[in-house]
């Protein structure tokens, strides 16, 4: 596979618009699909700890019950005072670390292990995960919450209409190849700023679970639970409900990465 060529892939110069797009208890995705689905994956106990890689200004932290561990790691500076300004009565902890290079913490045994939509911002993502597997203990629980990376490929997927039998389909330009994506952040604003998404078949996804001694347990794909509403309303929503926004990968650490 080709190597990507290196790219600033760090949130700081939109962390102080996506903090306040985020707000205290995130979008509607994070609040409906996103942290439920989490929740319910990882199955928290007492006592059990999280490591949230790509934490961004927080969000999950915020969610999570009291009596749970966590730390949260993000490149981006201003993200981490954002997650710490939004968290003062939680006092969870926030640590400015980049997940896809080599890091030292002082706990390397959590139970728990996440990246929510946070692995496609990252270039090198077999590293981001093979640090993951380091710091949780054996049989810990690593869950990856995904832009479907089948359906939503940005500049390569999008919705279309078959008008004779007005139905609506998804097309899917590429999904092999692995891609490095520019987002307009701003589109259509005075001042655009980008940040990078890189795409990989599931597949890929597989092969470096495997590598990094994990066994994936489950894979579930999650749709929108939004309706519309009109005349275009039924086949709408049928696309909806058919086309997964999400993905998500419980995997279970059998053994040491090497």
């Amino acid at each position: 596979m080709k190597p990507f060529r290196k790219k600033n892939t760090s949130w700081s110069k939109v962390g102080k618009w996506y903090s306040k797009l985020v707000g205290q208890k995130g979008q509607y995705f994070h609040q409906s699909l996103l942290i439920p689905g989490f929740l319910r994956l990882a199955d928290l106990k007492p006592g059990s700890s999280l490591l949230d890689l790509g934490c961004g200004e927080g969000v999950l932290a915020r969610h999570l019950p009291k009596n749970v561990s966590y730390l949260g790691i993000d490149t981006a500076k201003n993200l981490i005072s954002y997650a710490q300004a939004k968290d003062y009565s939680l006092k969870r902890k926030f640590q400015v670390f980049d997940s896809t290079k080599p890091f030292n913490l002082t706990d390397k045994n959590f139970s728990h292990a996440v990246f929510m939509l946070s692995l496609q911002n990252m270039e090198n993502v077999e590293t981001a995960i093979f640090n993951a597997a380091k710091h949780l203990k054996e049989n810990g629980i690593l869950i990856l919450i995904l832009n479907h990376p089948c359906f939503r490929i940005p500049r390569q997927s999008g919705w279309g209409i078959f008008d004779k039998n007005k139905l609506q389909y998804r097309y899917i330009n590429r999904y092999l190849s692995p891609l490095k994506i520019p987002i307009n952040m701003h589109p259509g604003g005075k001042n655009q700023k980008f940040t990078w998404t890189f795409h990989h078949p599931l597949s890929f996804y597989s092969l470096i679970l495997n590598k990094a001694g994990f066994d994936i347990e489950i894979i579930e794909e999650w749709t929108s639970d939004k309706e519309s509403v009109g005349k275009a309303a039924k086949m709408e929503n049928r696309g909806r409900a058919e086309i997964p926004l999400f993905m998500a990968i419980k995997a279970v650490k059998i053994k040491l990465s090497t």
